[in-house]
């Protein structure tokens, strides 16, 4: 009888890990437990749930969120952090004006970049989400989305992330959840992998909004899909010398779903435009040659099994989540493959990184000076940014990580130097 009992408990603690693992993500690609972000009252056991943007007992915020805003209901969870941990894209401690450095190293990056200001650059690393609750505010510098239409006074997390998420993976494809039609239900995340079965679908990477998404604020509706893409577990980590990279496998539709607020700067027309190309259809061509090949300035001695390079990723015209999870990952065992000439081509997130970055305009390496090092064991100095900060912007990788004098990454692909 004991032997049954034992049994019988150890049966039910499996099935708890099991369903703690499960809620583990709290997403889990789709809509999360509503009191995660919302609340009737603001209150529990006679106190205030949430205290951040002046909330008190019984007064919540906009649409009864946990916050004073979309942005900061979500950063109640993913801007809490102080060093490097997993779902954060924020620095709690980072203020505007201060010297302390952003610590998230999220493919996406890190907020905090925005508050950075050391050499003016300040607003220009990222996209400016409106925060009340943690001191985010409106862009200084424009009223409206560069290349769009979309208004800065409506850019919040839920501008590009769709928090109920409608839209899913199947196994016939990408499908929208629509008033009054039936769809398979959303079992678990899609952004690590996991396949669709027969009646049960994945959300889409990040369950960025899908076509139809219109963000509340503005008067966008988007035209695009979600891209396909697939993140490895953990991302959120330094990169520098031994900790090996992150790889995210960035499948297909990418820029164009940029194009939903930034239309006017997306291009697959070039040299028509003499905009820079980044779209489904651009494949690499010759460049895929040069990126192979380029290890650092002056130093074209790579090959394709080993050349990827997380500070210049690049589309792989891919749809199967399978074979997407196979090319992403971390540290030393990441798929160090590169892009070939006819399947791979260049996105947005090539060059520019989906939250902020340490330099100006969002990108993954500095474009103000021709060198990122000095020709010493250094960093060049003209940025105006300590070391430190600039191994952090890095991720990671201090000075001594890239070549002697080396010159800014667009050699990568265009090996002009």
């Amino acid at each position: 009888m004991k032997s049954k009992i034992l049994l019988v408990l150890v049966a039910i603690a499996l099935v708890s890990f099991g369903l703690y693992g499960t809620g583990y993500a709290f997403h889990d690609g789709g809509v999360a437990r509503c009191e995660g972000c919302h609340t009737m009252h603001n209150s529990l056991n006679g106190t205030a749930m949430r205290t951040i943007g002046g909330l008190t007992q019984y007064n919540s915020g906009v649409y009864l969120l946990q916050g004073m805003d979309a942005s900061s209901a979500c950063l109640n969870c993913h801007g809490t952090g102080d060093t490097t941990s997993s779902y954060h894209v924020s620095t709690q401690s980072v203020v505007a004006g201060g010297a302390t450095i952003p610590a998230q190293y999220t493919p996406g990056g890190d907020f905090s970049w925005i508050k950075y200001t050391v050499n003016s650059v300040g607003s220009s690393r990222g996209h400016n989400i409106v925060a009340g609750g943690f001191s985010y505010v409106e862009d200084s510098r424009l009223t409206v989305a560069p290349g769009g239409s979309f208004p800065r006074a409506a850019l919040t997390c839920t501008a590009c992330h769709d928090p109920h998420s409608a839209a899913r993976i199947t196994t016939g494809g990408v499908v929208n959840r629509t008033p009054g039609s039936a769809v398979d239900p959303i079992l678990e995340s899609g952004s690590y992998g996991a396949e669709p079965t027969t009646g049960l679908a994945v959300g889409v990477y990040r369950f960025l909004g899908g076509a139809g998404y219109a963000p509340k604020g503005s008067s966008i509706t988007f035209s695009n899909p979600a891209p396909t893409a697939v993140a490895p577990s953990p991302y959120n980590r330094t990169e520098g010398t031994g900790a090996g990279q992150t790889r995210v496998a960035y499948g297909q539709g990418m820029s164009e779903w940029c194009a939903n607020c930034h239309n006017l700067i997306h291009n697959n027309d070039y040299p028509a435009t003499r905009r820079h190309p980044a779209a489904n259809g651009e494949a690499l061509g010759t460049m895929a040659g040069n990126y192979n090949q380029y290890v650092s300035s002056g130093d074209l001695s790579g090959n394709i099994a080993t050349s990827f390079n997380s500070l210049v990723p690049f589309e792989m015209q891919e749809t199967n989540l399978a074979t997407l999870k196979a090319s992403s990952g971390y540290g030393s065992t990441v798929p160090m493959q590169g892009p070939d000439n006819v399947n791979d081509n260049v996105m947005c997130l090539s060059c520019h990184r989906a939250h902020a970055s340490g330099f100006a305009s969002m990108m993954r390496y500095d474009m103000a000076d021709a060198l990122i090092t000095d020709g010493t064991p250094a960093f060049e100095t003209r940025t105006g940014m300590t070391d430190e900060a600039l191994t952090a912007a890095y991720y990671g990788r201090d000075a001594a990580y890239f070549g002697a004098a080396q010159r800014i990454l667009c050699n990568k692909c265009h090996a002009k130097d």
